[in-house]
């Protein structure tokens, strides 16, 4: 008995100091209420001491710029944000163009150097040192006159018709051409009315035409009238003949006559294409006269006014017949001489006529 004592002291011994030994570290942790705050998976590790930014690089040494939350705070920055800041801008003020000079100073081309003395020591033409000067002067002689000086001519009638109305039938003809250049022309037209019994009246001007711009030339030159009785006067002639705003065809031109008398006319017709063939052309034409000519049987101020309307039908560019109306009146003292020939200041007539040219 007591040796079963003295083997069982030892072990009750061991088991005693088992059960003293302290499991605190493997206790089950208690779970925490449901208003409790969630658990810091860092709690208990050692931190550094917060800084007033949390960006990516809290807890290291940023040194002076810790305080700062630019990535670049702490690098030495220029004073002027602008892209170009540090720049040399020639003293230009903010916002206004550089102050250098441009091609824009030079009357709009750029500047050029002089040319160097070598430049100008051959012929003026590279080709006359192989062929020549005399050849040469002959083939840019006729280069000029075909390409900048041609020549040419043309015919136009403008008005060739006969009027039926008032129980009066009559012709008329209103024709003219040109030879010369772009710049330089001479002209001749001649205008006439008159009626199947052989009574005519009629005009015809020489003129010098000078293209003053692209669309309008000044003529100067002589008229001369002639009737079947009366007076024949001869006129110098100052015009101004071209094309108005709107597509208007103006021929314009005042008239001194032998014997002091000076007139004006004033012609003036527009092509309204109603098709590409059919063609609607509304002409006008103005006189005037500066005093009293009896033997003309013109009175002074406004002497004659006339419109049509004509419809025409281009066969050809250069043929067309037409039909038409046109309504004539003479006025003031005009009037009166009419009137005092036992004549009517005031006619409308139906007419069928042609235009061409060639």
């Amino acid at each position: 008995m007591i040796r079963m004592m003295a083997a069982l002291v030892p072990l009750l011994l061991a088991a005693e100091a088992a059960a003293a030994q302290d499991h605190s570290q493997h206790a089950t942790p208690v779970s925490p209420p449901e208003q409790a705050p969630v658990a810091d998976p860092h709690a208990g590790h050692a931190m550094p001491s917060p800084t007033p930014t949390a960006g990516p690089h809290a807890g290291h040494d940023m040194g002076a710029a810790s305080q700062a939350a630019d990535p670049h705070a702490g690098h030495v920055m220029p004073a002027q944000a602008a892209p170009h800041a540090g720049h040399d801008m020639g003293g230009q003020s903010a916002g206004g163009p550089p102050d250098v000079p441009t091609s824009a100073d030079d009357e709009g081309r750029p500047r050029q150097p002089p040319l160097p003395p070598a430049a100008l020591a051959g012929p003026a033409h590279a080709a006359d040192a192989i062929w020549g000067a005399d050849r040469m002067t002959g083939a840019r002689e006729g280069l000029r006159r075909e390409n900048g000086d041609v020549r040419a001519t043309a015919v136009i009638v403008d008005r060739l018709e006969v009027g039926f109305g008032d129980g009066e039938e009559g012709w008329t003809w209103d024709v003219a051409g040109w030879t010369g250049g772009d710049i330089n022309r001479f002209w001749w037209k001649s205008e006439a009315e008159g009626d199947f019994d052989g009574e005519i009246e009629g005009e015809v001007h020489a003129l010098y035409s000078r293209a003053i711009s692209p669309f309008w030339d000044v003529q100067a030159g002589v008229r001369q009238d002639f009737r079947e009785d009366g007076e024949d006067p001869t006129h110098l002639v100052l015009g101004l003949q071209g094309l108005a705003p709107y597509w208007w065809e103006v021929d314009a031109a005042a008239f001194l006559s032998s014997a002091g008398d000076l007139t004006a006319r004033v012609e003036a017709e527009y092509d309204q294409r109603i098709t590409q063939r059919l063609i609607l052309q509304p002409r006008v034409e103005v006189g005037a006269s500066a005093s009293d000519v009896p033997e003309l049987g013109l009175g002074s101020g406004l002497s004659h006014v006339e419109a049509g309307l004509r419809l025409r039908y281009e066969i050809a560019k250069e043929f067309a017949p037409y039909v038409g109306v046109e309504w004539s009146r003479e006025l003031g003292g005009t009037a009166d001489f009419t009137r005092a020939l036992g004549g009517e200041p005031e006619h409308t007539r139906f007419v069928i006529g042609l235009k061409a040219w060639f």
